[in-house]
């Protein structure tokens, strides 16, 4: 299963509003139907809390580890992107994220996942 308890935050550097963008371009998960390795890359984008409101970041070690434990996990695409955003939203609880899954070509079929938490603005929906 994949392990949340590995994500690490620290708090957050500044008072003004800044976006983080987090891309893991070699995710690996299995499919749970034909139990071969799926391939994709993973994006984070959120905006943290202000520090003064307790805002927090994820360490990207600790999103490494936690990213790499997926790696024999059986779950389907959706579940990834949805779980990946439950995660990060319960550890940082930032104004708003938005976690996009973009898998490799299998069957003939690319797919793009995207999860949100808050209310993302347009300049960063996609």
């Amino acid at each position: 299963m994949p392990k949340p308890e590995l994500l690490v935050a620290f708090p957050t550097p500044a008072e003004s509003p800044f976006v983080v963008e987090h891309v893991a371009d070699e995710f690996t998960s299995v499919c749970p139907v034909t139990g071969q390795p799926d391939f994709g890359a993973v994006t984070v984008r959120f905006e943290p809390r202000p520090a003064k409101a307790g805002g927090l970041c994820v360490e990207l070690k600790s999103l490494k580890t936690y990213l790499q434990s997926f790696r024999n996990e059986g779950i389907y695409y959706e579940s990834v992107t949805n779980r990946i955003r439950d995660d990060l939203a319960r550890l940082m609880d930032p104004t708003w994220m938005l976690v996009k899954t973009d898998w490799k070509v299998r069957g003939g079929i690319r797919s793009v996942v995207r999860a949100s938490h808050g209310v993302v603005p347009g300049m960063w929906a996609t």
